[in-house]
C-alpha cells in the first residue's frame, strides 16, 4: 500500500456567491479550512512592512490608529484597477506564503486541506491546487445576498462584483462547480457531496 496522496483543494467563487458558507459546512464537517481573506486582514493590520507599504501608496488614511480602514481602503482599491493590482501585489505573496506554511502544518493529521479565496482564477494560481471548486450563483441572487448582508450596498456590489473574472470563464475552469441559488440546507448537502467524492478519489487512488 503507497502513501495516500495529501489533497489541496481551493474553494472560491464571486462575491455573494456563498463560498465562505460552503467553506464553513467543510470546516464543521471536521476538514481544515484555510480562509485566505483572514490572513490578508492579519497581515495588513500586524505586519509593520506591510502597513509602511501601504500607508506609503494608499495614504495614512488607510490606518485609523492599529485598525485598517477597511472603508477608506476599499474606495481606493476599486475605483482604480491599478490600485487593486498594487495592493495584490504586496499582499498575495505574503498570503501565499502563510497558506503554504499552514496546509503543511495541516497534512501532518489530514488528508484534505482547503483553502477559501476570492482570486484563484483572478490570480492565475490555480495550478497550485490540485482541485478548484467553484460556488456560483445567478447574479441578481448575489447581489441580492450581497445587500441584504448589510456589508455593500449595491454600488459596492457591482465594483466588487466588476473587478473579478467573468463567472463563465471561472466555470468552465472549475474542476467542480456547485450552483447556490437555493436554501443553505441545499448547499450543504453539495458541500457533503465534495467530501464524499474527494474521499472516494483517494481510496481509489490508493
Amino acid at each position: 500500500m503507497g502513501n495516500i496522496k495529501k489533497l489541496k483543494i481551493a474553494i472560491t467563487g464571486s462575491i455573494g456567491s456563498g463560498k465562505t458558507t460552503f467553506s464553513n459546512f467543510i470546516k464543521e464537517n471536521g476538514y481544515p479550512v484555510i480562509f485566505a481573506d483572514d490572513i490578508s486582514k492579519e497581515i495588513l493590520a500586524k505586519d509593520l512592512r506591510v502597513r509602511k507599504l501601504i500607508s506609503e501608496n494608499f495614504g495614512r488614511q488607510a490606518y485609523s490608529g492599529n485598525k485598517i480602514n477597511k472603508k477608506f481602503l476599499a474606495e481606493k482599491i476599486f475605483a482604480d484597477p491599478r490600485k487593486l493590482k498594487k495592493i495584490n501585489s504586496i499582499l498575495h505573496p505574503l498570503v501565499r506564503e502563510k497558506i503554504g506554511e499552514l496546509s503543511e502544518e495541516y497534512f501532518l493529521k489530514n488528508n484534505f486541506v482547503f483553502i477559501e479565496a476570492a482570486l484563484i482564477f483572478e490570480s492565475k494560481i490555480e495550478k497550485m491546487y490540485d482541485f478548484v471548486v467553484l460556488v456560483t450563483a445567478d447574479e441578481d441572487i448575489r447581489e441580492q445576498r450581497s445587500i441584504n448582508s448589510k456589508k455593500f450596498s449595491r454600488e459596492d456590489f457591482r465594483k466588487r462584483n466588476d473587478a473579478q473574472l467573468d463567472e463563465e470563464i471561472k466555470i468552465k475552469m472549475a474542476d467542480f462547480v456547485f450552483y447556490n441559488n437555493g436554501p443553505k440546507n441545499e448547499l450543504k448537502k453539495k458541500a457533503l457531496l465534495l467530501i464524499s467524492i474527494l474521499n472516494s478519489y483517494l481510496n481509489n487512488k490508493d
